[in-house]
């Protein structure tokens, strides 16, 4: 049987090709994961919200294959209306399917948390827009946002289409002093590959979305692997 250690259910937006091939490079031996969609095409509010009005939907069909564990698997979408608003959608989804469920939002903050961050840097695909409200949603969760610098894509297919090597070199050239942490938001930029090396090269903890959401996940789920590419938050916590 798949998932004989935890069957893990995704929500992605439909335009995105990342999350779902990142998580399955990582997932640990007898974890099996199974996928639905919400429409999304342009990562701007008013789709945003809309996508996440299908959630529900999209959560029971995944409850229809027996998940243990729900992960919506958007950033933007989890945070865009505000502090607490993942904590309500989540709340919400539960409610209706009676499974647990995380937002990449949440993991995000528990992963900053957790790794002692307090003053970040940001590193995003989206428009200016969009960074706005990131930034107000990380400050209201208490994190100073030291800068946010995004590459102004609002296309999700274009976004997906992103390089790692993309990322690191935005990091890289933003990287401060003073950060103590750097993010490098959106569930649809691959970063898998450049964790470790930013990490090694700038000596400071890496989150990325996808990162940690598959590490909160899988802790949900009490599946504690460790997997040194990804980072020390795979490495310590």
């Amino acid at each position: 049987m798949y998932g004989w250690r935890g069957r893990l259910g995704l929500i992605v937006p439909s335009s995105n090709t990342t999350m779902e091939m990142e998580l399955h490079t990582f997932l640990p031996v007898g974890v099996s994961l199974h996928t639905a969609r919400v429409p999304l095409r342009n990562v701007n509010e008013e789709e945003l919200v809309k996508m996440n009005a299908l959630a529900v939907d999209a959560a029971k069909l995944l409850r229809d294959a027996g998940v243990e564990q729900i992960l919506y698997g958007c950033t933007s979408g989890s945070l865009i209306g505000g502090k607490d608003y993942e904590k309500e959608l989540e709340a919400k989804i539960e409610s209706e399917v009676n499974v647990p469920v995380v937002s990449t939002s949440t993991a995000v903050i528990e992963a900053l948390k957790i790794l002692d961050a307090q003053s970040i840097l940001v590193i995003t695909p989206y428009t200016d827009g969009i960074n706005q409200r990131e930034k107000e949603f990380l400050e209201a969760n208490e994190f100073e946002v030291l800068d946010i610098r995004g590459l102004g894509i609002e296309d999700n297919t274009r976004i997906g289409k992103l390089e790692p090597h993309e990322a690191y070199r935005l990091a890289k050239a933003s990287f401060i002093d003073e950060a103590d942490a750097i993010f490098i938001s959106c569930t649809n930029w691959r970063t898998f590959e450049i964790i470790e090396i930013l990490e090694d090269d700038l000596g400071v903890p890496v989150v990325t979305s996808n990162q940690a959401s598959l590490w909160l996940a899988l802790r949900e789920m009490d599946v504690m692997e460790r997997i040194p590419e990804l980072g020390r938050l795979f490495t310590e916590f």
